[in-house]
């Protein structure tokens, strides 16, 4: 049984009496001590699904439209908005995208790990903090006696993003929800923060969903991804199988966008075009206004995912590398 399977998830955004589609027929499944990424530009679905997994969709103008989710075999759309909470930051638990603004700005740092250990482990602010600490030593945050009483604004970018790591592994999740981690951070601790994630994965053994915009990120610590445009996923397939026979256009632009270290070049390669907005009707195939390889039934029939092998689907009609 997968820790988190999600079958054919729709997600839609209500506005007065229509609802829109903002994702469709998204299924994802995440084994235990596994690492699934998910991919593609912004406004393509990451977060909002994310935030679905996560119960905290309620209050806002999304609905969940259809579909089920099942973590560690509960329908966690079954359960009351009381269980989701107390599920939420215990067995699974998110990095938000932008750590100054995920902080709160006017409780020292100390107090919002422990919030969550109190909370779910009715510990005392004593033994709270002590695991606190422990926490911040672990994320590798120096002089964690000190920095425990800080405020976010007195730290940096890399240091209050280890904070939001140390907040999400208070109770030993099962599921860890990345949602761009290394967003606005500098190369170097882009790769500290993406280390650390991985190391503390393979000494607790909890699962990842790490989200990202960057092929390249995903590719180096992910063991398997999910291509995604404009809210449904395009194609899926283990890393190693994606990088040897990727087969849709959109997967093939993210990469070919990369810049290759060792070649100087004047312009990078970019997919043209943007994603087009809910208000936005595209016919066929979503892609087809960006795609290099769009022909006649691309305009006007929408695609079914296919199998291209056992474990990797693609939602085109003209798959390209296809060995099929």
């Amino acid at each position: 049984m997968a820790l988190l399977d999600i079958r054919d998830l729709d997600l839609s955004i209500a506005r007065g009496s229509e609802l829109l589609p903002v994702v469709q027929g998204v299924s994802l499944t995440v084994e235990e001590d596994e690492t699934l990424g998910i991919v593609g530009e912004s406004g393509c679905g990451k977060s909002l699904t994310a935030l679905a997994i996560m119960g905290l969709l309620e209050g806002s103008a999304v609905r969940i439209a259809g579909g089920s989710m099942h973590f560690q075999g509960r329908d966690l759309l079954a359960l009351s908005p009381g269980e989701r909470r107390r599920m939420m930051g215990d067995q699974m638990a998110m990095i938000f995208q932008e750590p100054m603004t995920s902080l709160n700005p006017v409780y020292r740092v100390g107090d919002q790990i422990m919030e969550a250990i109190i909370q779910h482990r009715g510990m005392s602010r004593k033994r709270a903090r002590e695991r606190a600490l422990d926490l911040l030593d672990l994320v590798r945050i120096p002089d964690p006696m000190r920095r425990i009483d800080s405020f976010p604004h007195q730290m940096s970018g890399g240091q209050r993003q280890r904070v939001m790591i140390a907040m999400a592994l208070a109770c030993d999740p099962k599921l860890l929800i990345a949602d761009e981690p290394t967003t606005a951070l500098d190369v170097t601790v882009q790769k500290d923060v993406l280390e650390l994630m991985l190391g503390l994965q393979r000494r607790t053994g909890m699962s990842i969903v790490l989200i990202s915009h960057d092929l390249g990120v995903i590719a180096e610590t992910c063991d398997k991804v999910a291509v995604m445009y404009r809210g449904r996923i395009v194609e899926q397939a283990s890393i190693s199988e994606l990088l040897s026979n990727m087969s849709h256009p959109y997967t093939l632009g993210l990469l070919g966008s990369i810049p290759a270290p060792d070649h100087d070049v004047e312009w990078l390669d970019a997919i043209p075009g943007r994603v087009p907005t809910l208000d936005e009707a595209v016919p066929g195939c979503a892609f087809h206004p960006r795609c290099f390889a769009a022909e006649g039934s691309c305009r006007t029939v929408d695609p079914v995912a296919a199998a291209i092998s056992p474990a990797h689907f693609v939602r085109c009609h003209f798959p390209q590398g296809s060995t099929t």
